[in-house]
């Protein structure tokens, strides 16, 4: 099959073709790392990228928190204009088979249980809170304590700031698009995805390269809060071998079928960064108290589907993924 994997030379994106070419498929980069013109908004350029394609791996986008709402225009031009024009393409093309880059962040907070209430959808923490040190959502209801759990595809969508926004709408798009072509398209769902080839020393990146990028400057880790936010930490190799399952399913058509893609295996924010500096040899990391409006306290994935209907499982635990992420080498920003 010839693919398009938009993003192909990104952190993502470049083991993704690395996953595609090892079983037998033709993957084709298209990305403005590799050529300038390659811009996903551009219809014409994106037009004769996609003659002679079989199924797109749609991986560019901007990411990360960003800054406020002060970078919107850009988040929207590069992640939703982006995704409607390649979509357009597709269509003209009658091409039917997408895979998309789904985010974690279209659900807001994670899932949480009241003893009293059962399962709630706590609101936004408010700055008077966090300024406070009061990290913990409080049930919406009673104001009790809350348990964070495993969160599943049928959870309802809370984007809480920009970037979840977009991704949001890529789905939106993309399920539109499915409708009316009687395509099948798949959102991955990727929660905190770390590995080799990350990019350091950028606030666009995860946490897990703002640790690593501090380790090598020879800095302890700056962890956020108290260190106990919940995450699911996944490889991107596993994250690679999902987009090829997903690329070769028999998916139903003329939907958008999302599917959590993360490990499984909860853990602290703290506990990642006291791994992987202990793994790294120090310096110890420091927990600061301090906030980014727009993160979430608690998001861990219930990947239970993906792994009953595509048969993908991870395969790097916790443990020796941050071993090895200690020393894998991270690309420029």
């Amino acid at each position: 099959m010839r693919v398009l994997v938009t993003g192909g030379a990104g952190f993502i994106g470049s083991h993704v073709v690395e996953a595609l070419a090892a079983h037998g498929h033709e993957p084709l980069v298209y990305d403005v790392r590799d050529d300038p013109g390659a811009d996903v908004r551009d219809p014409d350029a994106v037009a004769r990228a996609l003659t002679g394609v079989d199924a797109v791996c749609h991986q560019a986008a901007k990411v990360g928190l960003g800054d406020g709402v002060r970078d919107a225009a850009a988040y929207v031009s590069r992640n939703d204009l982006g995704t409607a024009v390649l979509l357009a393409a597709m269509a003209d093309h009658g091409i039917r088979h997408l895979v998309l880059a789904g985010s974690m962040v279209v659900y807001g907070e994670g899932r949480y249980t009241c003893p009293r209430h059962g399962d709630v959808r706590p609101g936004p923490r408010t700055v008077a809170d966090l300024d406070a040190g009061r990290f913990e959502p409080r049930c919406p209801h009673c104001a009790a304590a809350l348990e964070p759990a495993l969160i599943g595809e049928d959870a309802p969508a809370d984007p809480r700031n920009v970037y979840a926004t977009t991704k949001l709408a890529q789905e939106h798009l993309a399920a539109a698009w499915a409708r009316s072509t009687g395509g099948t398209a798949v959102s991955l769902r990727y929660h905190n995805v770390y590995g080799p080839r990350m990019p350091r020393d950028t606030p666009y990146a995860g946490v897990a390269s703002f640790f690593r990028s501090a380790l090598a400057r020879g800095e302890a880790p700056r962890v956020y809060e108290d260190g106990r936010q919940r995450r699911d930490f996944v490889h991107v190799r596993d994250v690679a071998a999902a987009n090829l399952a997903a690329l070769e399913a028999d998916t139903a058509p003329g939907a958008l079928t999302a599917y959590n893609t993360g490990s499984g295996d909860p853990h602290t924010v703290g506990e990642m960064a006291r791994a992987l500096a202990a793994a790294h040899g120090g310096p110890e990391p420091v927990v600061t108290g301090e906030y980014r409006l727009g993160d979430v306290r608690h998001i861990t994935a219930d990947s239970a589907r993906l792994r009953a209907d595509l048969g993908w499982k991870p395969t790097v635990d916790f443990e020796a993924g941050m071993r090895s992420f200690a020393r894998d080498e991270l690309r420029a920003p």
